[in-house]
């Protein structure tokens, strides 16, 4: 089991997360990519016992994700947990997304699926409604948190996305589904609660906040028209 920790700039929090990781996983090893920070997020890191991949400039979640992908299969992990570095995913809720694996190969933790009191509202709420709408009936599931990016994923969805992972603007949650469906892969959700940033700069300002509902029904269309080169996630025999 691999748990992989995109990181930018959270040295506020990062050793802490990790800490609480590995208290509730203690079979699990700990990968942080750090995404281009310019402060002691590796040093940290690897303090706190994490490995540590480095990336040279900022490539956002989907290119700090698609290393660990890459790291994962090249070394035979069977599971890859994502998990935020910033402190707002619950350690505590990692056992039900692992045990949601039994059937299914990517399990998403959901603020909206009743538990907990997370709400969002302005665009981002118009954008999430609609997109769980959409991913709804393309995956034939109730989705409710398809930008969540606490999730786990299995063997098939390990190879999917070593072999090709988005690193656009949303690709790492829309465009990613999308892919996901296409190779017909199990897609479920549960309830996850969410906590408030540990420290760090949240990822969304007032201003991106105001331009999420185009955005991210442009990365949609994007994603359902884009075709990518076939990638083989059945299981071996």
């Amino acid at each position: 089991m691999l748990i992989v920790m995109p990181a930018l700039n959270e040295s506020a929090s990062v050793a802490s997360v990790i800490e609480q990781v590995k208290r509730a996983l203690p079979d699990g090893d700990v990968l942080v990519v750090d995404d281009g920070s310019v402060d002691d997020t590796a040093k940290l890191a690897r303090a706190a016992g994490a490995e540590v991949a480095r990336l040279a400039v900022n490539l956002g979640v989907g290119g700090a994700m698609r290393t660990g992908f890459r790291y994962a299969a090249a070394r035979g992990y069977d599971v890859v947990v994502q998990v935020d570095a910033d402190g707002q995913h619950d350690p505590d809720e990692l056992d039900a997304l692992l045990r949601g694996l039994d059937d299914a190969d990517i399990v998403i933790g959901s603020r909206f699926a009743g538990k907990g009191a997370y709400k969002a509202s302005g665009p981002r709420k118009y954008a999430m409604v609609a997109l769980s709408i959409v991913f709804s009936r393309l995956a034939k599931t109730r989705l409710t948190d398809v930008t969540s990016g606490f999730k786990a994923m299995g063997p098939r969805a390990i190879r999917l996305f070593a072999g090709y992972y988005p690193a656009e603007y949303l690709g790492d949650t829309v465009e990613s589904l999308v892919m996901a469906i296409r190779a017909k892969l199990t897609i479920k959700e549960i309830p996850v609660v969410m906590r408030e940033r540990a420290g760090g700069t949240p990822s969304h300002s007032p201003v991106k906040s105001a331009v999420y509902l185009s955005r991210a029904g442009l990365a949609l269309l994007l994603a359902l028209v884009r075709r990518r080169p076939a990638v083989d996630s059945s299981d071996s025999a």
